[in-house]
């Protein structure tokens, strides 16, 4: 069994629960709060930000000019193509540039985002890889779902969220962060092989704990 295949089965039913979770759902049925999602997309921002820091760690640490490319890539779309569609996206929820830069971070988005940092700074290259998936792949596996179960034409914005994630393009990255993070994991020990299920199982917990954290409107109380 590959590293994907086995780890994937072990978070099953975190996985699972992240698709039922009444953010998604309402998402997909065209319900959840317009406030909710304002919300998570200005969380969203803040998160890609610290997210390009760790795709630049990854160019960098990367140990064949293929995998340096690949991540610098990312990074080029991430910050001149993705960052400003997210801008343009945010705009039509009435959400200002100005406003969307000076986002405030939630506790959850910096919980999540140092992981992220701490691991790419001193975990392996094979745990950083394996941290990104339950984001890279996860957001493929959400759109699907969603899309399967049939866009919902009373909120267009959202089937626009949707679609966004169910595109050639996305596809195509999500397959390549899961091909990437088998490679690594079918050439490691059994000790990096731990190291690297534990990355990605924390990063899934923390996908979780993003979209608690949309539904809540969570925000510093002090």
């Amino acid at each position: 069994m590959s590293f994907i295949d086995d780890i994937e089965q072990q978070t099953l039913g975190l996985r699972q629960a992240i698709l039922a979770h009444p953010f998604i759902v309402g998402v997909g049925d065209g319900s959840l709060d317009v406030a909710k999602f304002k919300h998570y997309v200005t969380q969203d921002y803040a998160y890609l930000i610290d997210y390009s820091r760790v795709l630049a760690l990854g160019s960098a640490r990367a140990t064949d000019l293929a995998t340096m490319g690949w991540f610098a890539k990312l990074l080029d779309e991430t910050l001149n193509v993705e960052m400003g569609l997210h801008r343009s996206y945010c705009a039509e929820f009435g959400i200002a540039a100005g406003e969307l830069e000076a986002t405030e971070p939630a506790p959850t988005t910096i919980a999540y985002t140092s992981f992220l940092l701490k691991t790419a700074h001193q975990g392996s290259f094979g745990e950083l890889v394996a941290s990104l998936l339950p984001c890279q792949w996860g957001y493929w596996e959400i759109g699907d779902h969603l899309s399967r179960q049939g866009e919902p034409a009373s909120a267009p914005l959202y089937c626009q969220w949707i679609q966004m994630y169910t595109t050639p393009e996305f596809t195509g990255l999500a397959q390549e962060a899961r091909a990437l993070a088998d490679r690594i994991g079918d050439q490691a020990g059994p000790a990096e092989v731990a190291a690297m299920g534990e990355a990605y199982r924390t990063s899934l917990r923390f996908e979780r704990l993003f979209w608690d954290m949309s539904y809540n409107l969570e925000r510093w109380q002090l």
